[in-house]
C-alpha cells in the first residue's frame, strides 16, 4: 500500500497542534489505520490533545479485544474521548482542552472512517474528489439550515468553530461512514490548516497531475502556504491497492444498528 504522510507548522504558527498516525501494516484487528488530530485550547494543550488521542486510539485498538471495524474504532475512538477529558479536568491550565480526529482503516477494498470535529476524508478517483466526512462546524450547521451559502463558508469569520471535539465531555458522537474502494483511488485524510487554504477543485487537479503520492503531498501542503499558511498542515495519501488486505469485516449495517441502539 503506497502511502504519503507529512504534518507542517504553516507560516503563521509557532508550534504544530496536529498529530498524525499512518500505518499500513496490522494495528490489532485492523489490517491498516490512519489518523489525523488537531488540537485546541492553547499552546500546550492543544498539542497535548491531540498527542494523547492519537496514542490511546493507536494504543486501544492494538490492544483490541472487537471484531469489526466500526465496533474496534468507536471503542478506541471512546477511550481517547475519556482520556483527553480526564486530563484537561484534572489540570486547571488545561481548560478547554480538546481536538478533532479523523480515523480510517480499510477492510477488504472498503473503506471505515470515523470522524469528530472538522478534520477531513476525501475520495479521489479519475473522475472526482467527495469529501466522505461531514464538519462539524458552526458554518457547517449554518449551510445545512439554509442561513449560509457552501459558497460564503471560506470566508465566514466563525469557519473555525466546531460543535464537536474529542474531550470535550464525558461521552462523545462520532459519526461513521463506509465507503466501496475500488483499485487505484486515493483517500486524503488532512486537518483544516489545507482544506481552508486549498479548495477542494485545486486538491483534485494537484492529485491528477502529479501522479507520485509524495509529490502530491508536498505541492498540497506547498498551496496552502503559498495561500496564507494560516495554521498547522496535516496531510495522509494512501493509494487503493489492487487487492483487498485483511480479514472482512462484519456487516457494516448490522455494527451501526448496534451503535445507533446503544446511543439511543
Amino acid at each position: 500500500m503506497e502511502k504519503f504522510v507529512q504534518t507542517d507548522v504553516g507560516l503563521t504558527r509557532d508550534n504544530n497542534q496536529d498529530y498524525v498516525y499512518a500505518s499500513e501494516s496490522l494495528a490489532g484487528p485492523l489490517p491498516c489505520l490512519f489518523l489525523v488530530a488537531d488540537g485546541m485550547g492553547g499552546h500546550a494543550a492543544g498539542d497535548l490533545a491531540s498527542h494523547l488521542c492519537v496514542e490511546t486510539v493507536v494504543s486501544e485498538v492494538e490492544s483490541s479485544k472487537e471484531t469489526g471495524a466500526i465496533r474496534v474504532l468507536d471503542s478506541a475512538i471512546r477511550g481517547a474521548n475519556r482520556a483527553v477529558y480526564d486530563r484537561a479536568s484534572s489540570d486547571i491550565s488545561l481548560g478547554g482542552m480538546g481536538t478533532t480526529l479523523v480515523a480510517a482503516t480499510i477492510v477488504d477494498r472498503t473503506l471505515y472512517c470515523a470522524n469528530v470535529g472538522d478534520s477531513r476524508l476525501y475520495l479521489i478517483d479519475d473522475d472526482r474528489i467527495d469529501q466522505i466526512t461531514h464538519d462539524h462546524s458552526l458554518v457547517e450547521e449554518m449551510v445545512r439550515s439554509g442561513r449560509l451559502r457552501r459558497d460564503q463558508v471560506r470566508n465566514h469569520p466563525e469557519k473555525n468553530i466546531i460543535t464537536r471535539a474529542i474531550g470535550e465531555s464525558r461521552d462523545v458522537l462520532i459519526d461513521f461512514f463506509d465507503v466501496a474502494l475500488n483499485p487505484g483511488d486515493t483517500l486524503l485524510l488532512c486537518s483544516d490548516g489545507l482544506t481552508n487554504m486549498v479548495e477542494d477543485g485545486q486538491i483534485f487537479r494537484i492529485l491528477k497531475r502529479e501522479k507520485n503520492l509524495e509529490t502530491a503531498g508536498i505541492r498540497l501542503i506547498e498551496e496552502a502556504n503559498r495561500n496564507g499558511g494560516r495554521d498547522n498542515i496535516s496531510v495522509i495519501l494512501v493509494k487503493v491497492p489492487p487487492e483487498g488486505e485483511g480479514e472482512k469485516a462484519e456487516d457494516f449495517s448490522e455494527e451501526m444498528r448496534e451503535l445507533e441502539n446503544l446511543s439511543a
